[in-house]
């Protein structure tokens, strides 16, 4: 499939769930000239409704389905997003690749299924597919300005080791902790090469997701854990309970020179001196800015966004993993994992 420029025609956009976050899917198209929202799908009849409401001075014409293959086989689309439950992301993906359309941006995670994963990324990889996955970190400036100054600009010296903390009840490694993972990744530089884990009490014999699309997280565990990035960065994934207080998410990068920390702000530590790091004023940041990448590389041409399919691999691999360990007795596991 080619990833060409457009030939001038408007970008055709699809949304598969129809809620809070696929109206954020489709807020980054907004003030585009290259595209335009065309269809959106959604099991709820009141969803299709609002979210048609929602658009209707912005895009008049919006077809609403209750079947996605419905929508897919009568639109002609372009690019779709995906907004679906978190276990409800693998057969989208497919129907939609092998409906020809040219982009994907996907919820995170990827899959809650290694099966799923591996039928995922060989529809997307043999069909050249543009993907993005939600991981919204990556379209923060503040991440951005933090990663690309301050680590690689080497105010901190060598990075050693990145800690990442999730506390709260939705602190589940499906749930949540997928940002967490992919956040570590993203402040590391670099790909997951190991990993050991143990998972929240209760959660023992815990092998294979059993949740329900992250409606209600107890059905998942939180992990405390261990990522050996393949450049020498080590990773502490501290989530141990769901019941921990504290902030909801917390980071500290460290280095040779320095070290940074992130809570509700971002302060840059060297010897005495306490630095704030601010956040560069964006127009567009988060989902909507991940939508608008994604179609503006396609009508450009470009073949990577700022979350492509490798990231969203990363992060299944890792979480895979942390399973995979508790049930090898908290052992240390190699990435990515043996399949079969």
């Amino acid at each position: 499939m080619s990833l060409e420029p457009n030939d001038g025609k408007k970008l055709r956009v699809g949304v598969i769930g129809c809620g809070g976050i696929g109206i954020q899917h489709a807020s980054g198209l907004v003030g585009l000239d290259c595209a335009e929202l065309v269809a959106g799908c959604d099991l709820s009849e009141e969803t299709r409704s609002a979210f048609g409401a929602h658009w209707q001075d912005t895009w008049p014409n919006v077809n609403l389905y209750e079947d996605y293959r419905q929508m897919l086989a009568s639109e002609s689309l372009d690019v779709v997003t995906i907004a679906t439950p978190d276990s409800v992301h693998a057969d989208p993906v497919v129907d939609a690749v092998e409906a020809g359309v040219r982009a994907l941006f996907c919820e995170k995670p990827m899959a809650t299924s290694l099966a799923d994963v591996d039928r995922m990324r060989a529809a997307i990889e043999q069909n050249g597919v543009l993907f993005s996955i939600d991981h919204t970190r990556r379209w923060n400036p503040l991440w951005h300005h933090i990663k690309d100054d301050v680590i690689d600009g080497g105010q901190i010296g060598d990075v050693q080791y990145v800690v990442g903390t999730l506390s709260g009840k939705r602190a589940a490694l499906f749930r949540n902790g997928t940002h967490l993972v992919d956040a570590m990744c993203f402040l590391a530089g670099s790909d997951p090469q190991w990993v050991f884990a143990e998972l929240e009490d209760g959660y023992e014999d815990y092998a294979e997701y059993r949740g329900n699309g992250g409606g209600d997280p107890s059905l998942e565990p939180s992990a405390s854990g261990y990522i050996h990035f393949t450049n020498g960065v080590r990773g502490f994934y501290t989530g141990t309970s769901k019941r921990t207080s504290g902030s909801k998410w917390r980071f500290e990068v460290v280095g040779s020179k320095g070290r940074i920390l992130i809570d509700k702000d971002a302060r840059l530590l060297v010897g005495d001196q306490v630095h704030t790091i601010e956040e560069p004023q964006t127009e567009w940041k988060g989902i909507p800015a991940g939508v608008r990448e994604l179609v503006q590389t396609l009508h450009s041409g470009g073949t990577q966004t700022s979350a492509p399919l490798s990231s969203a691999l990363n992060v299944v691999e890792v979480l895979f993993g942390f399973l995979a360990s508790q049930a090898r007795g908290n052992a240390r596991v190699d990435l990515p994992l043996s399949r079969g």
